[in-house]
């Protein structure tokens, strides 16, 4: 477990999702090039980021069922990068080492290959799976010509523990699931009343360290003014105060009123106490998942904004080598861990994204934040 102190918190700001049709590559390098200039990097790393877009989004083009790929700004600290995932329902790659080596580019590509692609990147992540699909990650920073990102000078420098996607309804360009994450330092002195897995209530204070706060929240139906809501939220939670869950899904409350509402789930990750707090409203759904297992946790009916029962904050224990998963309802809850094997090595982006691909709905806007290495 690395020190919380450590952890990279990186704010993701989603640009717009590229679907699978013969413009996309074109689409997606304009595009790419574009972002990269106006988030400051030099014309050099902005040529670098269009190349790799390009060779992924004419791979996912002419060797992919369905896909698409998503591009967004990174923050972190005073510095912004760029970065882009794919997401396509197959046919996967029956062997993803062979497919990064140099020259294994297949026709059609530009021909630099993804071993390339990954060399271009800060960060680069894959996870495939032969018959249901592909998920890739790549970021960008600043960097000079020539030169290699080392631990000191990458503004993300330690364990990226969170990463989550957003994705409006067919139809829509405007998405009303919004996602954040902010690291609350510590310490506190406040003592409240916890609710234990076991339904036995019981007083909890909150732990002295530092703790990651993660919010979902789904704004009730879908286009602008759901993501209205759901802006609401996020806005409410990043300005309040409160430590518990329990009380920031109050202040969420209060920042809803006059919007459509929603449905808003609230964590608490503890790493030092090994333990998460958990209070939800409506039909977010969260899991701690292993390699082969999950544990659902429990959100009471309600529409945050309207009308809620009384908040209980639910205590459980985090195993060790889980993951945090939270989601909307656009993605159904049937997917299980083991069948994606080896998800849980990867990080919470092509997580996230795997998860996207097996349980999303077209029929909603869908959701999901992922949280992994923090414990």
């Amino acid at each position: 477990m690395g020190a919380m102190n450590d952890l990279a918190l990186i704010d993701c700001e989603d640009v717009a999702w590229f679907r699978h049709d013969p413009t996309l590559p074109s689409a997606a390098r304009g595009a790419a090039a574009t972002l990269a200039r106006r988030v400051g990097l030099d014309p050099h790393r902005a040529s670098e980021v269009a190349l790799a877009v390009t060779e992924a989004a004419t791979n996912l083009h002419r060797h992919t069922t369905d896909g698409a790929l998503l591009l967004r700004v990174l923050r972190a600290g005073s510095e912004a990068g760029v970065e882009f995932l794919t997401v396509d329902t197959g046919p996967g790659m029956a062997d993803v080492t062979a497919s990064l080596l140099d020259g294994a580019s297949t026709a059609g590509t530009l021909g630099i290959g993804l071993g390339a692609v990954a060399r271009l990147a800060d960060r680069f992540d894959i996870h495939s799976l032969p018959g249901k699909g592909t998920v890739l990650s790549a970021q960008f920073w600043p960097r000079a010509p020539g030169s290699i990102l080392t631990p000191a000078s990458n503004p993300a420098q330690g364990t990226t523990v969170a990463s989550g996607i957003t994705r409006p309804i067919s139809g829509e360009t405007i998405c009303g699931d919004a996602w954040t994450v902010r690291v609350d330092p510590g310490p506190h002195q406040e003592v409240g009343y916890g609710q234990r897995g076991s339904g036995r209530e019981q007083r909890s204070s909150v732990s002295p360290g530092p703790a990651l706060l993660v919010m979902l929240c789904d704004g009730l139906g879908h286009g602008p003014l759901a993501a209205l809501a759901s802006e609401a939220a996020v806005k409410a939670f990043k300005r309040s105060r409160a430590h518990r869950p329990e009380e920031l899904l109050g202040d969420v409350h209060k920042a809803l009123r006059g919007t459509r509402g929603g449905a808003v789930a609230i964590a608490r990750v503890e790493p030092a106490a090994r333990r998460l707090l958990y209070c939800g409203i409506g039909n977010v759904s969260g899991f701690l998942i292993g390699p082969d297992v999950r544990s659902g946790l429990l959100s009471a009916p309600g529409i945050v904004g309207h009308q809620m029962r009384s908040l209980r904050t639910f205590e459980v224990p985090l195993p060790e080598d889980s993951a945090l998963v939270m989601h909307s309802d656009g993605l159904s809850e049937r997917w299980s861990p083991q069948n994606m094997p080896g998800l849980l090595q990867h990080t919470p982006a092509v997580m996230a994204g795997q998860l996207l691909r097996e349980a999303a709905v077209r029929r909603d806007d869908a959701g999901i934040v992922v949280i992994k290495g923090a414990w």
